[in-house]
């Protein structure tokens, strides 16, 4: 066998016996994709925080269900989660498709809520907001509690975006952990709020209540006038 004189014994030994292929998990493929993407995570929990406004729910929530004891405050603060999650979690799947279908545009679906929150913030206003006993419990974890204070047109929209935006393995799971860490909040939000009752008391409450109705008011008509302004730019 011939070979070059100025190869060194290193560089021999490598010639003859070639370098054995890397692992698996050095490929580049795999490289740079992480399970779990922290900027999706944090992207997607920030916009729904911002949206479902936690502590800006607390009043509202104390509103809606004063009056009430506290073991069904209790319950209606982890139905009215389990609503927003299961409505965000069915558009999420299938929401584009579901409006698609329906030729719902998202500026009708922004309008549409905010004439729903702008009827309930009236009730609160005048006080009128009383319930039949045997269904005011599970309507108010329903309606407006669930959907659509919680899960609105913004939380919706902004999950039905982020879904298929992201459309990797890691990029899914990133997602959905930020939706369910987004309702854990909310329900601790909620859970805790029952706190504040014991402090304010009865007269409190009803200050809380107008406040939650002025606060939802402007929530609703801030809600109809994006709706509204996206009609008109689309046109």
């Amino acid at each position: 066998m011939s070979y070059d004189k100025h190869l060194t014994p290193l560089m021999f030994r490598t010639e003859l016996c070639p370098r054995a292929p890397a692992p698996a998990w050095h490929s580049p493929d795999l490289q740079g994709s992480p399970v779990f993407d922290f900027a999706v995570f944090g992207s997607l929990f920030v916009t729904l925080f911002v949206i479902m406004d936690p502590p800006g729910i607390t009043p509202i929530f104390l509103g809606l269900t004063s009056g009430r004891p506290a073991k069904v405050q209790r319950k209606m603060a982890w139905q009215a989660v389990a609503v927003a999650f299961g409505v965000i979690t069915v558009f999420g799947l299938v929401g584009q498709q579901v409006l698609d279908y329906l030729h719902i545009s998202v500026p009708a679906l922004r309008i549409a809520g905010g004439l729903l929150l702008l009827l309930i913030a009236l009730s609160l206003l005048t006080g009128k907001n009383e319930e039949p006993t045997q269904t005011k419990d599970v309507n108010i974890a329903l309606v407006p509690l669930g959907m659509p204070l919680l899960a609105g047109p913004g939380a919706i929209v902004s999950v039905i975006l982020a879904v298929q935006n992201h459309p990797t393995v890691s990029g899914q799971i990133s997602v959905w952990t930020a939706i369910v860490a987004m309702h854990v909040v909310l329900w601790l939000a909620m859970r805790f709020s029952l706190v504040i009752i014991r402090v304010i008391k009865e007269g409190g409450v009803v200050l809380v209540t107008r406040l939650a109705g002025m606060m939802l008011s402007a929530l609703a008509v801030q809600q109809i006038i994006n709706g509204v302004t996206e009609v008109i730019k689309a046109g």
